[in-house]
């Protein structure tokens, strides 16, 4: 099997096309981590089973650790409005 790698050119590092290649990789893995929060959402909202409902738990805070540091580097950046960096996602209560 073979494997291809894409290889970036060599940019200088204070180049502004690194910069908004990073803006639009945070952008882009935001909306595939909150895609999968929903799923994840969706998922737990939707089973009975303990163990199942265990995993979707654990798949769950994952997904929200990742959402939230994404949110943090994405506000770090500027690419988020104030108001947006708070409305993050909804808490699981009374499960932790």
């Amino acid at each position: 099997m073979k494997m291809f790698f894409r290889q970036s050119p060599c940019v200088p590092e204070d180049s502004d096309v690194i910069v908004e290649r990073n803006k639009m990789t945070i952008r882009d893995e935001l909306a595939q981590t909150k895609y999968a929060l929903e799923n994840a959402y969706l998922g737990f909202d939707n089973v009975t089973d303990p163990d199942l409902i265990d995993c979707y738990i654990y798949e769950l805070n994952a997904v929200m650790k990742r959402y939230k540091f994404l949110l943090d580097q994405a506000a770090e950046m500027d690419l988020l409005p104030e108001e947006k960096h708070t409305e993050a996602y909804r808490t699981l209560s009374g499960i932790s």
